[in-house]
Parts: C-alpha cells; structure tokens; sequence
C-alpha cells in the first residue's frame, strides 16, 4: 500500500521543476541583497545616498531570511537544527491526515450534504452523454477520467475497500423485503406472458430427465413391488405404463396450451405471486430463507467473487475506454446513452436511486471511509510525502521568498526616508 501511495504522488508532481528554479531565484535575490548590503555599507561614507541602498537592502535580507525560515519550517529542521516548532508536516502528518479525514466528513460526507450536493447533479444525463461520445470525441477528457478512476481503485486498500462494499450490498439486502418484490415480478411476468417459455423449458427439461433416469424409475418400481407383482412378471409391465404415461404427459403439456395440468400449474404460480406479497406466512418464510442464505459462507464467497470481477472489469474498462464503446456492446451502450438523455422519466429514476444509494453510503459508512482515509495517510512514508508536498507547491513557497525579501525592503527603505527626514 505505501509503495502504491508514494507511487501516485509521484505522479503528481508538475511544478518540481518550476519549484527548482524559483527556489535558485529566491536564493539568489537573498544574495545579491546581502552582497549589496555589504558593497552599500563600505561605500556609505564616500556616497551619503548609497544610505538607502543599505536600508533597502538590510531590510530584504532580514525579510529573505524570516521567510525562508518559515517555509523551511514547514517541511524540515532549519539547518538541520532541532528547533522547536519546525518540521512541522512531518511531525503531524498523522494529526493532518485526521484533520483531512473530519474535514472530508464533515463537508462532503454528511447526509444531508451529500443529498443537497447530489439534487442538483443529473448523474443519468452524464453517463448518457459519455456512452454517446464516439471515439476521437472528448478523448482527453475520457482518458483523464479513466486513468483517475482505475488509480484510484488500484491504489485504496483492495481489502477495506471491498469489505465496505459487500457489507453494503449484503445491508442493503437484510434491510430489502424481497418477498413482495419477487411476487411483483413474478406477477408481472404472468400477465404479460414472459413466464410460457420458462415452463415450456421446464417441461423440456422433465422429459430430459426423464429419459435419462428410466432405469432409475424400474427399479423404483421393482424394489417396491410385493413377492406377487414380481413373480407374475408385472412390476415391469407396471414400469413400463408409468414411463409411458408420463412421457405421454410432458408431451402433451409441451404441445397444448390448455393441458390440465400446465393450468394447474398456472394457477399455482398465480397464487404464489399473490402470497408473496399479502400473505405474511409467505413472507416471513421468503424472509427467513434469505438471512439462512446470506448467512451461508457460500454466498459470501460469491459476493466477494463478484465484487473482484466488478473491481477488475472497471480496471480493465476504464484502462482502455475505446475498446469497451467499440463494436456491438459500443452501440449498445449508445442506444442506452440516447435514451437517458431522451427519457426524462428513466433519467428521474435513476438519479433518484443514485442519489438515495450515494446518502445511503455516507450515512452507514461515512465513518469508514475517513478511518480509510487517515489510516492510509497515517501509512505513508513521511520524508517522501514531505517532499512530495514541497515540490507541489514550492513554486508559490519560493514566491512568498521573493516577495518578503522585496516588500522587506521596502518596508526598510520607507523607515529610514522618515527617520532621515
């Protein structure tokens, strides 16, 4: 993890050679005023005038090194001196890393923060205008959305991270009641059909098995059959008709629609959907054998499966985003990105549930994250995110060099005008 981290910062490091050359411009200024200082002063008596040179000058070398103080400080010993309140960063990286995490907390992971900063965000809109860009469209702005998000998933705690996401999913779903919605679908299915194919398929499959289990069906008969039945040969005349007359049946109930039994079972299935969601016998049951099944260590295997395949699919995808919007699977996703750009009633929809899931995780692992977020700042090396740090803003460190070496000296310059006047 600490070599991942310190690895990212290193990515992020465009001012180092702006901060370099701004450090030598600071560091030269200081020397020049300190060299003028000195040429001023052995000439003062021969040239009154040099006086304020020398004022000048004193003055920006006293606010040169205030200021180089300050900002060596922040980052390391002065020196090398063990001054008291100096280094500071790295002496606090820990006690900085917990201020970042409450300040993430406190602005950005409140429920109520959250919900107001995602009512005003058209998260469906956004993913519909990114899976309608063609390729060579908006490429930089895909490329540096792609690379953000695959770093970002390689670099947190693979471990944290994932048993936040499958606490969440199996939370979500011990506080869901699936019953009313499997009897919703299930009805749904009915009405509209979608249910003939998979009894069609059922029925298919009751004849496979049939076929392939007519032995197992003789013996039955055989071994369950009395002394009588056996020895006037009628146990396989009695295998043979219940063989027959059930493939008779499963081939009936293939070729009718009106078959009997397929309305038997029709009716059934209309009930069950019925149960489902009135019947709290049914629903207690339905509820019961989902917290045996969420319980079971075999599902937590699958949940931890299908959270990796998720975690690797997105690397794989957001590494080479042109390749996942080529082809077929492109073109469905466009159609997808159309119509969530078109149908302002899908668009509400999915907003609402992005915004309800993103308030959701914030509410019940708000706290989570920040431990994450401190407990891997707390991991980092401290001299190289010191240095790091330094070299991502030591630009406009140098510059307050600069500028307290040049407003010192002319805040020198300006107290010996008044006290020569």
């Amino acid at each position: 993890m600490k070599t991942m981290t310190n690895g990212a910062l290193s990515r992020f490091n465009p001012a180092q050679p702006g901060a370099q050359g701004m450090k030598v411009v600071a560091t030269g200024l200081l020397v020049v005023m300190a060299a003028v200082f000195f040429v001023a002063r052995a000439f003062e008596q021969q040239y009154p005038g040099l006086s304020y040179v020398k004022a000048f000058a004193e003055a920006a070398m006293v606010g040169g090194l205030a200021d180089w103080f300050a900002v060596t400080a922040l980052f390391r010993h002065p020196l090398g001196l063990p001054i008291p309140h100096t280094a500071i960063i790295p002496r606090n990286k820990d006690r900085i890393g917990e201020a970042l995490a409450n300040f993430l907390k406190e602005n950005f992971l409140i429920p109520a923060v959250v919900a107001r900063r995602m009512q005003r965000l058209d998260v469906a809109g956004a993913a519909g205008r990114f899976l309608q860009t063609p390729a060579g469209e908006g490429t930089r702005i895909r490329a540096g959305a792609s690379r953000l998000i695959a770093d970002v998933f390689e670099s947190l705690d693979d471990e944290r991270l994932g048993g936040i996401v499958k606490g969440a999913i199996s939370g979500r779903l011990r506080n869901m009641e699936v019953s009313p919605l499997l009897g919703h679908a299930l009805a749904s299915a009915i009405n509209d059909d979608r249910h003939v194919p998979m009894l069609e398929a059922a029925i298919r499959w009751t004849a496979r098995a049939l076929d392939a289990n007519e032995q197992l069906i003789r013996d039955m008969v055989h071994k369950k059959a009395n002394w009588v039945l056996k020895l006037a040969g009628l146990d396989a005349k009695l295998a043979d008709a219940i063989i027959d007359g059930l493939r008779k049946l499963t081939a009936e109930m293939s070729t009718d629609p009106a078959h009997p039994v397929r309305i038997k079972i029709e009716e059934a299935l209309v009930q069950l959907a019925n149960d489902l969601q009135t019947k709290p016998e049914t629903r207690e049951r339905v509820e019961a054998i989902k917290e045996q099944l969420l319980d079971n260590k075999s599902v937590s295997l699958w949940i931890d499966a299908l959270w990796q395949r998720a975690r690797e699919a997105i690397i794989k995808a957001a590494r080479n985003p042109d390749a996942v919007l080529a082809g077929k699977l492109g073109e469905i996703l466009k159609s997808m990105g159309g119509t969530l750009e078109k149908d302002a009633r899908i668009r509400a929809a999915i907003n609402q549930f992005a915004r309800r899931a993103v308030v959701g995780m914030a509410a019940s692992y708000g706290s989570q994250i920040v431990k994450l977020v401190s407990e891997t700042i707390r991991g980092w090396d401290a001299q190289t995110v010191t240095n790091r740090l330094e070299a991502a803003v030591g630009r406009d460190l140098q510059y307050i060099r600069i500028n307290g070496t040049l407003v010192g000296g002319l805040v020198g310059l300006i107290l010996h005008v008044i006290d020569s006047l």
